[in-house]
């Protein structure tokens, strides 16, 4: 199992209960192809640069998931039957490059946190 981000572009949608149901069924394809949902995240209403199939804007929704790296051309065969899923697009996360970002925001909080501990004790005194 491998993991992927995929970012998909639902048009049309005017409600939040709208979206879950078209993001069901765009993970329940996921998990049809025995792949798991690590994490889903709204990005939120966004316009298009230009006009897209006479659509102007859409809903954007990242979702982080695992699946066996053979089975993605067949998921995204399958969203292009969906009807709700307007775009997707499937990357591969780069697990070591994952690890030096999550390094590098650990040294950025432990520098912030040097920082205002020295500002914290003078306003004390």
């Amino acid at each position: 199992m491998k993991k992927y981000d995929a970012l998909y572009i639902f048009v049309g949608i005017s409600k939040d209960d709208a979206l879950e149901a078209c993001l069901e069924k765009a993970v329940a394809e996921i998990t049809k192809l025995g792949g798991n949902v690590v994490s889903s995240e709204s990005l939120g209403k966004r316009a298009f640069s230009r006009k897209l199939s006479k659509r102007d804007s859409g809903v954007y929704v990242k979702v982080r998931f695992e699946i066996d790296p053979l089975k993605v051309k067949e998921l995204v065969n399958r969203y292009r039957l969906v009807e709700e899923v307007f775009r997707v697009q499937i990357l591969a996360v780069d697990e070591r490059r994952e690890a030096k970002l999550e390094g590098e925001r650990a040294a950025r909080a432990e520098r912030l946190a040097a920082k205002e501990a020295p500002a914290a004790t003078a306003d004390a005194q």
